[in-house]
């Protein structure tokens, strides 16, 4: 089979997906040289589509689109534009901690202790496969392809298919994993239990997935008619949403999923489940017949089932954490949200500079792919104003965030004066190493030849989702420490 995108729409084919498609390695296809080859573009339109032995292996030119004439970003811009979405977003969070913390209650959540363990793989999936979207879209209204309006719906219809397809296929993954990690640990895990676990978690995905796609989709579009950058509004509030959305999903399917089995309707999940697997292939004939989603469908797998994994094992210290630390689960969506939140704008917009400057799979001997972290985050370069910027809203934000969470549960529960410090260098902490690895592991990406709007983010978001909980871990820790030091003296 061979794909050609007459429209010349889709960069993530013409830029290459996966690592596993062929990219032009012309001089000639850097942007400098751009306006020099439109002379011959007709000419060179037969010349760039390339048979494959393998039926999918494509050769596409590199992005139409120059950055001259652009605006450079400041700090203070990013910071204009980044300010009220994180905040929006942030806000989002605090009410899905609020939220996670009172679930605790809920009778499905004492009698199914599992879906605890489901719960960072499932907002993690949500967060990863909408942050993904919003990425691979921001790239594309950045390099001003949402211009062509039929070539922009066709992107968007294929990439809703696609996020339907991976959240159905990794929503089962997640829930069967965490009834492996039951057994493992030597808890009790029935059948039924494990039914309830995959049937919740498929449609949690499922539905999770139309809604917050198409919020993204509207969101993305409304920057770019708006001179908004969409890399520093897109993936926050996507993000943000997805954690809500996905957590209130989860309790009221969860519960109703419970009731019926209580009830002795086990058939009412089983064909949930049914239902899901049923329609995953005409999800994946929509994705494969679309020229913008088929690479990302074929070898877009390993990020966001890699980062399920990861999510899931911080499910573990989740569980652990909260059965000794009771208030932990109030901030937990707050401190993980946050520091995804930034470092996937910080991937997104290091995709989108990439996409602009450069042929995928190449970069010039000057741009390390390893950089000192000094560099990283003091140098004058682009990237590390933009790390500058991400990071100087730690402290802000979640003094807001704790605050709003503190005052709203007032009574329910207590911090002592090691709180605030304890939790903010931990914050600190986990958003500065997102950063760095976030700058790393997109270049390496690229160079490697794989589209990085596809591959960074789950991983940041999944590693970010680990260290937030165990860092929040460590700080109960010292301050149980601190109390248990101060009652002895």
């Amino acid at each position: 089979m061979m794909l050609y995108c007459p429209t010349g729409f889709c960069s993530g084919l013409r830029s290459g997906e996966g690592g596993n498609l062929l990219v032009d390695q012309d001089t000639s296809s850097r942007p400098s040289n751009l306006r020099k080859r439109q002379k011959h573009h007709k000419a060179k339109m037969a010349s760039d589509i390339v048979p494959s032995p393998t039926d999918s292996i494509i050769k596409i030119t590199p992005p139409s689109h120059t950055s001259e004439g652009e605006t450079k970003e400041t700090f203070f811009s990013i910071i204009y534009e980044v300010t009220l979405p994180l905040l929006l977003s942030g806000l989002a969070m605090v009410g899905a901690g609020i939220y996670l913390h009172s679930l605790q209650d809920w009778p499905v959540f004492k009698e199914v202790e599992e879906i605890i363990i489901l719960i960072p793989a499932l907002l993690g999936l949500k967060g990863n496969l909408e942050m993904t979207l919003g990425s691979r879209l921001s790239t594309e209204a950045n390099l001003g392809n949402f211009a062509n309006l039929h070539g922009q719906w066709n992107f968007i219809m294929g990439n809703l298919a696609l996020v339907q397809c991976q959240a159905i296929v990794i929503g089962l993954l997640s829930a069967v994993v965490t009834v492996g990690c039951v057994f493992i640990t030597n808890q009790e895990a029935s059948l039924n239990n494990s039914i309830l676990l995959i049937a919740c978690s498929m449609t949690t995905a499922s539905i999770a997935s139309f809604i917050l796609g198409c919020i993204t989709v509207g969101i993305v579009i409304f920057s770019a008619r708006m001179k908004i950058n969409p890399d520093n509004v897109t993936t926050p509030i996507a993000a943000s949403l997805g954690d809500i959305t996905a957590l209130v999903l989860l309790s009221y399917v969860a519960q109703a999923y419970h009731a019926a089995i209580v009830n002795g309707l086990l058939w009412m999940p089983l064909v949930a489940i049914g239902t899901f697997l049923l329609t995953t292939p005409l999800w994946v004939y929509i994705t494969m017949s679309n020229k913008c989603t088929y690479a990302v469908l074929k070898h877009g797998w390993v990020p966001i089932i890699s980062a399920m994994l990861i999510s899931t094992f911080g499910g573990l210290v989740l569980e652990h954490s909260m059965s000794q630390y009771e208030d932990l689960s109030a901030f937990q969506p707050v401190i993980n949200g946050i520091g995804g939140n930034l470092v996937s704008i910080q991937a997104s917009k290091l995709s989108t500079t990439l996409h602009k400057a450069y042929t995928l799979g190449q970069l010039p001997d000057d741009i390390p792919i390893i950089i000192s972290p000094i560099k990283a985050f003091f140098s004058s370069a682009q990237h590390a104003l933009t790390s500058r910027a991400l990071l100087s809203f730690v402290i802000p934000g979640h003094l807001i965030f704790a605050g709003v969470i503190i005052w709203f549960r007032e009574g329910s529960i207590t911090v002592s004066s090691l709180f605030y410090p304890a939790y903010l260098i931990a914050a600190t902490v986990q958003v500065a190493i997102l950063l760095y690895i976030a700058y790393i592991i997109t270049h390496w990406a690229w160079k490697r030849g794989v589209n990085p709007d596809n591959t960074t983010i789950p991983y940041l978001t999944a590693l970010g989702d680990l260290l937030g909980i165990v860092l929040l871990g460590l700080v109960y820790q010292v301050i149980e420490g601190h109390k248990n030091v101060a009652s002895e003296a």
